[in-house]
């Protein structure tokens, strides 16, 4: 399972990253996706960037578009989510998780698999 961490409580405004450390097999064979789910609500897709073999080609939802930023970094087998300019309404668990769906249905979560224990975002305002 992909473990993301580097939550936490950070004002209205305010940045995080958020890591998910996976290999570097997944990285070439998987698309990465991130995802959040708030209390009370469904999960929901925040951005996903696609496998290495793929290119860089990256998705957001239109919530995050132009304050986060997923990347991924090959030498350290890691997928970074940069959150900036976060708002009370980012608040959720944010998880990362993989698919081989093409590239289309990369917005889906019934695709994603290898979720694991996520991370605690808290943006107060």
């Amino acid at each position: 399972q992909l473990q993301a961490y580097g939550g936490g409580l950070v004002q209205s405004g305010g940045s995080l990253r958020l890591s998910c450390a996976t290999s570097g097999s997944t990285l070439r064979n998987f698309h990465m996706g991130w995802f959040r789910q708030a209390s009370g609500k469904e999960r929901e897709f925040v951005a996903a960037i696609s496998r290495r073999s793929y290119g860089d080609s990256t998705r957001y939802v239109d919530s995050v578009k132009g304050r986060f930023t997923v990347s991924r970094d090959i030498a350290k087998s890691t997928v970074y989510l940069q959150m900036t300019n976060l708002k009370p309404e980012d608040t959720a668990v944010y998880y990362c998780a993989v698919t081989q769906i093409v590239w289309a249905y990369v917005d889906s979560t019934q695709y994603y698999s290898n979720w694991g224990q996520g991370t605690q975002v808290t943006v107060s305002s």
